[in-house]
C-alpha cells in the first residue's frame, strides 16, 4: 500500500463520492474538496484514508495526482487554474504531477487545458465515465481514457479501482467519445419514449412493447435499464439530471459543428432536450423527458 500515489479528488457529488470511496477502499490516500463542506465532511468521516483540503491549492500540495469530477470544462479549468477570487490546485502541484479529468468536459477545451498544464510540467489525461450512479457505486464504470500512453499507464491502476478503463487515443478523445456516447444514449431514450407513448395510444401494453424491444433490434440502454424502473412507473429518479444530458448532447453538437459537420438528428435531439429542460422543473431527472414528450404528443393529437 505504501507505494500508492497520493490522490486529490475534486467534486464529490452523486458520482464523485462513490468513486472516491472506491479509491480509499483500494488503499489510496485521498484528499477531498467540494464546494459543499457538509458533503466533504460526511465522506471524510467514512475512512481514515480521507483528509479534507482547506482549499484547492492545499489539495494540490498534498497530491501527486488530482482527479476532477465536475459539471463541465469551465468548472474544471477554474478548479485547476483558479479565478480572481481563489487559487486553483495547479499552484500547489509539483512538476511531474498528473491531472485526470473524469468530468464530462468539451474535447477542444480539454486539449487547450492540456497545453497550459504541459507548459507547467504537469500531465493531463481525460477519463470520462459511462454507467451513471449505480455503476459508480459498484465500481463498474466504463472509463474512456485519452492521452499520452505513459500517462494513461500511470493512471490505469487508479482508474481500475473505479471501473474498466478503455484507451481511446490522444488527449481529448475520451471526452469526444463520452459526448458522442451520451448523444446516442439520448437518442435511444427519446425514441423509446415516443414509441411507448404511441403504443399506449394505439391500445398496446407499453410493458409488452418494451419486452418486444428488448428481444428485438430496438434493444438499447433505455429498454434494458430505464423503462421498467423509471418511465412506466413515472418515478423519474435515476440520479442523472436532464440538464446534464442536454449539456452532453450540446457538446457533441458543438464538436460536429467545429469539424464543419451539420448532423441533422444530433441537432434534432438537442432541440428536443432544450425544449424538455425549459418545460420541466429545475433539476428534473433525464428520464422525465418521457413526461415532457407525453404532454407534447398529447397536445399535438388534440390540435
Amino acid at each position: 500500500m505504501t507505494n500508492k500515489e497520493t490522490i486529490g479528488f475534486v467534486g464529490l457529488g452523486n458520482m464523485g463520492g462513490p468513486m472516491a470511496r472506491h479509491l480509499a477502499q483500494a488503499g489510496y490516500k485521498v484528499t477531498l474538496l467540494d464546494l459543499r463542506p457538509e458533503t466533504t465532511q460526511a465522506l471524510a468521516g467514512e475512512s481514515e484514508r480521507f483528509t479534507i483540503a482547506e482549499d484547492a491549492a492545499a489539495l494540490g500540495r498534498a497530491s501527486a495526482i488530482v482527479i476532477t469530477m465536475l459539471p463541465d470544462a469551465e468548472a474544471v479549468r477554474a478548479a485547476a487554474l483558479g479565478s480572481r477570487e481563489r487559487s486553483g490546485f495547479v499552484v500547489g502541484l509539483a512538476a511531474g504531477a498528473l491531472v485526470i479529468d473524469m468530468s464530462s468536459s468539451a474535447p477542444l477545451a480539454t486539449r487547450a487545458l492540456g497545453e497550459v498544464l504541459d507548459d507547467r510540467g504537469i500531465g493531463l489525461i481525460d477519463a470520462p465515465v459511462s454507467g451513471g450512479v449505480p455503476r459508480a457505486r459498484d465500481a463498474s464504470l466504463t472509463i474512456m481514457a485519452g492521452g499520452p500512453a505513459p500517462l494513461v499507464d500511470r493512471a490505469e491502476p487508479i482508474l481500475s479501482a473505479m471501473g474498466t478503463p478503455v484507451r481511446t487515443g490522444p488527449l481529448g478523445s475520451g471526452h469526444a467519445m463520452k459526448a458522442l456516447n451520451n448523444y446516442v444514449s439520448a437518442a435511444g431514450l427519446l425514441a423509446v419514449c415516443e414509441a411507448l407513448i404511441v403504443a399506449e395510444r394505439f391500445g398496446l401494453d407499453p410493458g409488452v412493447l418494451n419486452d418486444v424491444l428488448k428481444a428485438s433490434t430496438g434493444r438499447n440502454n433505455t429498454t434494458d435499464n430505464k423503462v421498467e424502473r423509471y418511465l412506466l412507473p413515472r418515478a423519474f429518479d435515476s440520479g442523472f439530471a436532464l440538464e446534464l444530458m442536454r449539456k452532453d448532447v450540446g457538446m457533441a453538437k458543438a464538436l460536429a459543428e467545429a469539424l464543419g459537420l451539420q448532423a441533422p438528428w444530433l441537432r434534432a435531439c438537442g432541440s428536443l432536450l432544450d425544449a424538455a429542460t425549459e418545460d420541466l422543473e429545475a433539476g428534473a431527472d433525464h428520464t422525465a423527458a418521457f413526461a415532457y414528450l407525453e404532454r407534447r404528443l398529447t397536445r399535438s393529437a388534440k390540435s
